[in-house]
């Protein structure tokens, strides 16, 4: 969804996005495009149609809510631009670390300017693409940003190459929104990532979109079905490039009652045994598969805790501390998680650490617990599916919401 709201602003003419997600994260993209110069009119069916010319800066300031790839993706986009605009958001995205930015736009023509390489941030262009080379170990979600920022600048006959790229999936989810929407970018196995000439659509285009179902919320789902199930999950693109689709391996590997069908995935419990999941490329499926491994008989390895540090909270610690209060022992071990499962989940009051993944692998963990489980400030899952809870209602989660 974020990633269509950058190309369509990008993109010269009307883009009607189908399945449009209404999460703080898509609102926020929404709202960061609407200041950029793009018009948005929501139909009565519930697409969303945008209008766009290219950036057109309104505002002189930008926020991005707590969306890391919004600050991500979004800061060279708007380096495009020859306007002086300050780029900020609310909440953990104050303290996630901005230095990338410090290094690489000034190579690319931009004066910028972080507050010790953090947010806001103060950047002037125009950008100019050119031939550069970017760390990729922190967040595919800086490249994400470059290449769109590239395209849409006409970037001709240069090549960004990149070290130690991580979460590679998301390039390849990257590639294929900017191939949609018309632009073609060479990629040579992940290393570096060639523009070979300009394609920028000049003239006026009309076009659809469609936003494909989340694997990142529906892997809580699958986990639930897994745990306390049977349930039917559709909506999900089984052979979409999405990094999170990997959460179908670890729900092979665990034991569970499992049928995936192009419209839909049936699953359910069955004895379910430890698993070993390497999440390097895919960090955002620890907190669903923390609560999966919890219900597991055995010790479930998880590969990748380096990736977790910098999220809505330092989520290695998050599960821990959070685990250890439903009676699930967590050990961290260098890159390693790993989780005893299968000794039973008791009731107790947990926090979300205000990140909706913790808050989700919380609630699912309490699907089968042996009391209640309360998850303080829970409303965290609006970031990114603020359907959730509701959803689990449907599949016959009791639920009652505590007013402050």
């Amino acid at each position: 969804m974020q990633r269509a709201c950058a190309a369509a602003l990008l993109t010269n003419g009307q883009t009607i996005l189908i399945n449009p997600g209404k999460s703080n994260d898509d609102l926020a993209a929404l709202d960061v495009i609407q200041k950029l110069g793009a018009q948005i009119e929501q139909a009565e069916n519930g697409n969303i149609i945008i209008n766009s010319k290219g950036i057109h800066p309104k505002n002189k300031e930008i926020n991005c809510g707590e969306s890391g790839l919004g600050i991500r993706m979004f800061t060279p986009i708007v380096a495009i631009s020859d306007q002086f605009i300050t780029l900020t958001g609310t909440g953990s995205l104050l303290t996630r670390p901005m230095d990338f930015f410090d290094e690489i736009l000034p190579q690319l023509g931009v004066k910028v300017q972080t507050q010790n390489g953090k947010l806001p941030l103060q950047i002037q262009g125009p950008l100019k693409p050119a031939d550069i080379e970017v760390d990729g170990s922190l967040s595919s979600q800086f490249l994400t940003g470059l290449l769109m920022a590239y395209g849409a600048a006409g970037a001709n006959k240069v090549t960004i190459t990149v070290k130690n790229l991580k979460s590679k999936p998301y390039i390849d989810l990257t590639l294929q929104v900017m191939k949609h929407f018309g632009w073609e970018v060479e990629n040579k196995e992940y290393n570096q990532f060639y523009f070979s000439r300009s394609i920028q659509n000049l003239k006026s285009t009309i076009q659809n979109y469609t936003v494909e179902g989340d694997w990142s919320g529906a892997a809580f789902l699958l986990v639930a079905g897994a745990i306390a199930g049977p349930i039917t999950v559709k909506g999900l693109d089984v052979f979409s490039t999405q990094a999170d689709k990997a959460v179908l391996q670890a729900l092979i590997d665990c034991g569970c009652q499992l049928s995936i069908e192009p419209d839909k995935i049936d699953i359910g419990p069955l004895p379910l045994k430890a698993f070993h999941f390497n999440a390097n490329d895919c960090p955002d499926l620890f907190p669903p598969l923390v609560a999966l491994a919890a219900y597991c008989a055995g010790t479930t390895v998880i590969e990748g805790v380096n990736r977790l540090t910098h999220k809505e909270s330092n989520r290695s610690l998050s599960l821990q501390q959070e685990f250890a209060k439903l009676g699930i022992e967590i050990n961290l071990q260098d890159d390693l998680m790993l989780i005893k499962g299968g000794t039973g989940v008791k009731g107790t009051t947990t926090h979300s650490h205000h990140d909706h993944r913790i808050a989700m692998a919380c609630a699912v963990a309490a699907l089968k617990a042996a009391g209640e489980v309360k998850v303080e400030e829970a409303e965290a899952i609006n970031k990114s599916y603020p359907d959730f809870y509701e959803h689990l209602q449907k599949i016959g989660a009791a639920i009652k919401t505590i007013h402050k």
